[in-house]
C-alpha cells in the first residue's frame, strides 16, 4: 500500500478508535487524532482512567466496525453550525481547535456510523478499508503539548492493510525490546545512571569503557589520517562568551544556571563551537592557512525535561564528537565532498551500510548573503551526487544560519536514525568577526562548517547496542577471546594461552570458576563473546586450544598462534 494511503488508512484507524471510545463512554471529550510515521493516536477526556485491560475490549469494538463497513461521509458547515454541534455535544477542545482554523477556510467533519469528528480528512471509503488495527499503549499528554493545560489520555495504535503485514510489525517491535539498549547494558554491564548522580548523566562501566576507548581511538586515528587536528577545550566559559556566540539570547533554556567565579558568571559549554573560534582568534590567519580541519570529543550538557530522557539516546551530559572546517570560498566544494566521504567511510567502518541524506535549504528570514547561501547549496548538492546518495531535499528548511545535510542510517531492524549533520554557519564568523588575509592582502570573512559525525559517542552507542543487540563485532567487543579450562588442573595452561593472547593486543581473560565446562561455555554465549578457547588435557598436551566462534560454532583444536593470527587478522579488517 502506498504510503499516503497507508497514512489514510492509519489516520480513519484513529477516527474509528475515537467511534469505539465514544460507545464504551458517552461521557468521553476528544482533542485530535493523527496518523503517525508508526501508526495513529487520539487523545481523550474523561473520567475513567485506562488499563492495559481497556485495549482488548476496545479493539472489539473497532472490529465491529470494520466488519460494517460503513461509509466515511464528509459534512461541511459553516462556522456558526459547526460551534452549535459542538457546543451541543460538550465538545470544548474541538471547540478550541474549532478557533484554530482561519476565517474562510472550509470547516469538515467526517461521519461514520453514529460518530461524527471535527477533521479535515482525507479518510477511506468506508470502514472495512483500514485493514488489521493494534492498540499499543496508553500515555498521558497534556493539551496542546502545554504543562499548564489538563492532562489528557492518548491511546497510541498501528494499523497495516494486512494482518500478515502487522504480524511482520509486531514481531520487528518484539525484537527491537530484546535488543533496547538500556536492558542490554544493565544485562552486559555496559553502563548505568543513578539517581545519586543524577537522571540522563551516563555513568560508563568498565566494559563500555573498553568499548569507548576502542571508538575514540579509532576516531582520532582517522581524523589524523584525514588530515584533521585534534583540539582539548574546558568545560566551561565566561557568560560574555555565550553572549557574543547568542547562546544566551537563543538557548538560555538550555543551557544550565550560572556559577560565580571571580565576581564574572560562568556557564557550563553546550556546545563546543564558540571555543574553536576562540582558537581560530588566538592569531591572524592568512589564506595559506587554510583549511583548518579541527576536531574535538567534547562534553557538553544541555538541560533536557525528565520526561525526554530516554537510556543513552537523550541525556543530559554528552561527548560530541565535534569538528569545524575553516576555509576560504573557494575551497568549500572540495571541503564538502571530502567531509561526506569521511562520513561514510566512518559510518561502514561500524557495520552500517543503509544511508540517506537530507538536505535543509534557504528559510525566508536567513543571515548571510544569498550568493554564499546559492554556493553552500551546490556545494552540498554536488557532494552527496558525487556519493551517489539518496536525497530528499526540504526547501526552506535550513536554520537561519545556513543550510546543512543530515545523515540517517538504517540498523539491522530497518529503522532509522539522524547521525552525521554537516551544517553551514553564516552567523558565528559574523558575530565573532572571524577573517584571514587574503592573497590580495585584504581581510576576508572565512566559510565555517560544523560537522558532528557520529553525533554523540552516548547516543551513537546505543545505537550500537541496539543494532549488534549487543553481539559487537570483534574489533569493538570489550572482552574478544575468553579462555574456558575443563578443571583447575588446566588454569596454569589457560592463563598462559591469555598472556599471549594479551601480548598480541587482543582483550581475553580466564574463566576461573569452579563450574562444568557446559556452564562456562552458556555464560561466555550469555556475555556474546566473539570467541571461546576451551582448553584440557588433549590441548594442553598438543600446545592447542579448542575454539568455538559466536555465530560458526565449534572450529575444533587449534594451535595458539593460529587462533591469536585469525583474531588479530579480524580485528584488523572490522569485520
Amino acid at each position: 500500500m502506498a504510503t499516503i494511503a497507508l497514512e489514510t488508512m492509519r489516520h480513519s484507524a484513529a477516527h474509528l478508535m475515537a467511534a469505539a471510545v465514544a460507545k464504551l463512554y458517552p461521557d468521553v471529550r476528544f482533542d485530535i487524532g493523527p496518523a503517525t510515521a508508526e501508526g495513529f493516536y487520539y487523545d481523550f477526556d474523561l473520567e475513567h482512567r485506562f488499563v492495559p485491560e481497556d485495549l482488548p475490549v476496545i479493539e472489539a469494538a473497532i472490529e465491529e466496525l470494520i466488519k460494517q463497513k460503513l461509509p466515511f461521509e464528509r459534512i461541511e458547515l459553516d462556522r456558526p453550525a459547526a460551534e452549535a454541534m459542538l457546543r451541543e455535544q460538550g465538545q470544548t477542545y474541538k471547540m478550541e481547535r474549532l478557533a484554530d482554523i482561519p476565517e474562510g477556510e472550509t470547516i469538515s467533519f467526517h461521519r461514520c456510523g453514529d460518530f461524527v469528528d471535527l477533521c479535515r480528512g482525507p479518510h477511506v471509503e468506508h470502514s472495512g478499508l483500514v485493514g488489521a488495527v493494534k492498540l499499543m499503549s496508553i500515555a498521558g499528554s497534556y493539551f496542546r503539548g502545554k504543562e499548564t493545560n489538563p492532562m489528557l489520555q492518548r491511546l497510541y495504535g498501528t494499523a497495516f492493510a494486512t494482518p500478515k503485514e502487522l504480524k511482520i510489525y509486531l514481531n520487528g517491535l518484539e525484537e527491537a525490546k530484546k535488543r533496547d539498549h538500556r536492558k542490554l547494558g544493565k544485562e552486559l554491564d555496559l553502563f548505568s545512571v543513578s539517581e545519586n548522580v543524577g537522571p540522563g548523566l551516563i555513568l560508563w562501566h568498565p566494559k563500555g569503557g573498553r568499548i569507548r576507548n576502542t571508538i575514540e581511538t579509532f576516531w582520532r586515528d582517522a581524523h589524523y589520517d584525514n588530515g584533521y587536528e585534534i583540539l582539548y577545550t574546558p568545560h566551561i566559559g565566561r557568560a560574555q562568551l555565550w553572549q557574543t556566540s547568542g547562546h544566551l539570547d537563543f538557548y538560555r533554556s538550555a543551557m544550565y544556571a550560572p556559577m560565580e567565579v571571580e565576581g564574572s558568571p560562568y556557564y557550563v559549554k553546550p556546545m563546543n563551537c564558540p571555543f574553536h573560534i576562540e582558537i581560530y582568534q588566538s592569531k591572524n590567519r592568512s589564506y595559506r592557512d587554510l583549511p583548518l580541519r579541527w576536531a574535538e570529543l567534547g562534553t557538553v550538557y544541555r538541560y533536557e525535561k525528565a520526561g525526554v530522557l530516554h537510556g543513552l539516546l537523550r541525556v543530559r551530559g554528552f561527548t560530541q564528537d565535534d569538528a569545524h572546517i575553516i576555509c576560504t570560498p573557494e575551497q568549500v566544494e572540495d571541503e564538502i565532498a571530502e567531509v561526506l566521504r569521511f562520513c561514510l567511510y566512518m559510518w561502514k567502518a561500524f557495520g552500517f551500510s543503509e544511508i540517506k541524506a537530507y538536505l535543509a535549504t534557504r528559510p525566508e528570514k536567513a543571515v548571510g548573503e544569498p550568493e554564499r547561501w546559492e554556493q553552500a547549496q551546490q556545494s552540498l548538492l554536488k557532494a552527496i551526487a558525487k556519493e551517489g546518495l539518496a536525497v530528499e531535499v526540504d526547501e526552506g528548511g535550513g536554520a537561519f544560519y545556513g543550510p546543512k545535510i543530515d545523515l540517517k542510517i538504517k540498523d539491522a531492524l530497518g529503522r532509522e536514525w539522524q547521525t552525521s549533520t554537516i551544517q553551514f554557519d553564516f552567523n558565528l564568523p559574523e558575530r565573532f568577526d572571524m577573517t584571514y588575509v587574503g592573497a590580495d592582502g585584504q581581510r576576508h570573512r572565512p566559510y565555517m562548517v560544523h560537522r558532528a559525525l557520529l553525533g554523540s559517542l552516548e547516543r551513537f552507542f546505543g545505537v550500537l547496542i541496539e543494532h549488534y543487540a549487543g553481539a559487537f563485532p570483534t574489533w569493538l567487543a570489550p572482552e574478544q577471546a575468553r579462555v574456558l579450562p575443563i578443571g583447575d588442573d588446566f588454569l596454569d595452561y589457560a592463563r598462559d594461552v591469555v598472556t599471549r593472547l594479551r601480548n598480541a593486543g587482543i582483550r581475553a581473560m580466564v574463566d576461573t570458576e569452579s563450574e562444568t565446562i557446559g556452564a562456562k561455555i552458556r555464560r561466555a554465549r550469555q556475555d556474546r563473546l566473539p570467541y571461546m578457547l576451551v582448553v584440557g588435557a588433549r590441548e594442553v598436551a598438543a600446545g592447542q586450544v579448542a575454539v568455538r566462534h559466536r555465530t560458526e560454532g565449534e572450529l575444533g583444536a587449534c594451535a595458539v598462534d593460529a587462533v591469536v593470527e585469525r583474531i588479530r587478522q579480524e580485528i584488523q579488517e572490522k569485520r
